[in-house]
C-alpha cells in the first residue's frame, strides 16, 4: 500500500516537473521564434535603414556598448553616427571619454586654430588609461571622416566630437586657468585662489577625497565660485565666439563635478557618486544642445549601463540612474532613441585589474537564460530589433533577464557577476546582437 502510494506520488511529481519544464520550453521556443521574425539581419549599412528612419527626428540618439573594448560595438556606432550626420544632419557626438583631452579631436575634425595636423597625432597623445578605449583604429577613421565632412562647411555648420565624463579634471584646471591667463588676469587671480584648495593633495583626486573623508575642509564652494564666476562674467568675453566660452566653461564644469564625485566616493556607501557623475554627462550633453541650438541633434557613445534607461533594470533598485533616464524625462521619451549592443561571445580589449596593461580577453559564452543566450538560440548571426507595443505585451519577452555588462576591467571568474536584469524592450528602442564579437584595435 505504502509502495504504491509512493510510487503514484512519483509519478505525479514527475508528470508535473514534466508539464512545467514542456510549458518553460515551449516559452522559450516562442520566444525564440517571436525574435527571429522580428530580426532585422546586419552586415552592410543598407541594413540599417530601419533604424536610421525611427530614429529620424529624436533630438539625441544614444548608442551603447557591452563593453569597453569591442571592435563591432565602435564599427557599428560608427556607421550609425556617419549616416545620422550626413542624411539627418545630427550636429555632434558626445562619448564616455575626457573633455579636456577629447576636445583636441573635436579642434581637429573642425580645423580649428591651433589644431594638430592629424587625428592621429591626437589619439595617440592620450595618456590617461585606458588609453585604447578612444585610442583606437575605429575612433581614428570615423575622427578623418569627420574632418573630411566638415571641410566644405561653414564654421557654424561643423560636426563636433566632443567627452562628456567627469575625469581628466586636473587637465580641466589647467586649461581654465590657461584660458584666464590669456584673456582676463583679474579673473585669472580669483579663480587662481579658489583652485589654491586643491594645492595639498598634488592633483590626486582620490587623495583629496581622502583628505575629506578624515575631516578636512572640502573644496566644493570653491569650484562653485569659479563656475559661477566665470557664468556671471560672459559679457567681458564678448569677443569670444560661443564654442571658446563653452570651452572654458565645460573645463571649469569638469573640475567642480569632479570634486563632487570623488568626495563622494570615498564619503557615501550609496548611489550618489555615481548619478553626480550620471549627472554630469547628462548635463553635458544638454549644454552642447544648447551651443548648437533650438533645432539641434546630437549622438550619444556610452556603455549600455548609461544608454539604457535604468528605470527598466536591476540598477533602480540600487538607487542608480543614468542618461537614458535622465534623457527621457527632462526630452520626452519621444525625442530619445536609444540603442543597446551586445554579443553573445568572443574578445575583448581590457584589463586584468584598473590601471593594468591592455589585454586581448576572451569572453565567456553568454549565461543561460541570459538576453544574449536567448538572442543567440535565433541562429543569426548579427541582427537588430526595432521595440514596438507588440513587443511590450509579449509576456515572455517583458520578463528580466541578465545582459552582459563588461568595463574596462574583465576577469572571466567574475563573469556571473557581469550582467544587469533588464526588460529589454522597455529599456531600449532598438537593440544589436552579435553571435561573436572581435578586440578593438589600439593605436599603440
Amino acid at each position: 500500500m505504502e509502495k504504491s502510494r509512493l510510487n503514484s506520488g512519483l509519478k505525479i511529481m514527475f508528470l508535473l516537473l514534466f508539464t512545467a519544464w514542456t510549458l518553460i520550453s515551449q516559452g522559450g521556443k516562442d520566444l525564440e521564434k517571436f525574435i527571429k521574425d522580428q530580426a532585422i539581419p546586419l552586415s552592410e549599412s543598407s541594413d540599417l535603414d530601419m533604424l536610421i528612419s525611427a530614429a529620424d527626428g529624436s533630438r539625441l540618439v544614444l548608442l551603447g556598448e557591452a563593453s569597453h573594448g569591442t571592435y563591432e560595438y565602435y564599427l557599428w556606432r560608427d556607421v550609425i553616427s556617419r549616416r545620422l550626420i550626413a542624411e539627418k544632419d545630427f550636429n555632434f557626438i558626445a562619448v564616455e571619454g575626457d573633455f579636456a583631452s577629447l576636445y583636441e579631436l573635436n579642434r581637429y575634425v573642425k580645423d580649428m586654430p591651433g589644431a594638430a595636423n592629424s587625428a592621429r597625432d591626437v589619439l595617440e597623445s592620450l595618456d590617461r588609461w585606458p588609453q585604447w578605449m578612444w585610442g583606437n583604429e575605429e575612433v581614428l577613421a570615423l575622427a578623418e571622416w569627420l574632418r573630411e565632412y566638415n571641410d566644405p562647411l561653414p564654421t557654424d555648420r561643423k560636426v563636433g566630437f566632443y567627452g562628456m565624463d567627469v575625469y581628466d579634471e586636473w587637465r580641466s584646471k589647467d586649461a581654465v586657468l590657461d584660458f584666464l591667463r590669456e584673456h582676463d588676469s583679474e579673473i585669472y587671480s580669483q579663480v587662481s585662489n579658489h583652485y589654491s584648495c586643491f594645492k595639498p593633495y598634488d592633483r590626486d583626486s582620490w587623495s583629496y577625497a581622502r583628505g575629506v573623508q578624515q575631516g578636512r575642509p572640502d573644496c566644493s564652494n570653491h569650484t562653485l565660485a569659479v563656475v559661477e564666476l566665470i557664468k556671471s562674467s560672459r559679457d567681458q568675453f564678448n569677443d569670444l565666439p560661443d564654442s571658446e566660452y563653452f570651452y572654458l566653461l565645460q573645463n571649469a564644469y569638469v573640475k567642480h563635478n569632479a570634486e563632487k564625485f570623488y568626495r563622494k566616493s570615498a564619503t557615501r556607501r550609496d548611489a550618489s557618486s555615481w548619478n553626480s557623475r550620471v549627472h554630469h554627462m547628462h548635463e553635458t550633453v544638454n549644454r552642447l544642445l544648447d551651443l548648437y541650438g533650438e533645432e539641434s541633434s546630437g549622438i550619444v557613445w556610452a556603455h549600455n549601463t548609461h544608454i539604457g534607461d535604468a528605470r527598466f533594470t536591476d540598477m533602480f533598485n540600487a538607487g542608480n540612474q543614468n542618461i537614458g533616464e535622465l534623457s527621457r524625462v527632462y526630452h520626452g521619451p519621444e525625442n530619445i532613441f536609444s540603442v543597446g549592443f551586445t554579443t553573445y561571445k568572443g574578445k575583448v580589449m581590457a584589463g586584468a585589474q584598473w590601471g593594468s596593461r591592455q589585454q586581448v580577453k576572451r569572453i565567456a559564452s553568454a549565461r543561460r537564460n541570459s538576453v544574449e543566450y536567448v538572442m543567440n538560440k535565433t541562429g543569426l548571426p548579427a541582427f537588430y530589433l526595432l521595440f514596438d507595443d507588440e513587443d511590450r505585451t509579449h509576456d515572455k519577452f517583458m520578463e528580466p533577464r541578465g545582459h552582459r555588462a563588461v568595463g574596462v576591467v574583465y576577469n572571466p571568474v567574475n563573469e556571473p557577476r557581469q550582467y544587469v536584469n533588464t526588460i529589454l524592450p522597455l529599456r531600449y528602442d532598438a537593440f544589436i546582437f552579435f553571435h561573436e564579437t572581435q578586440a578593438l584595435n589600439p593605436l599603440r
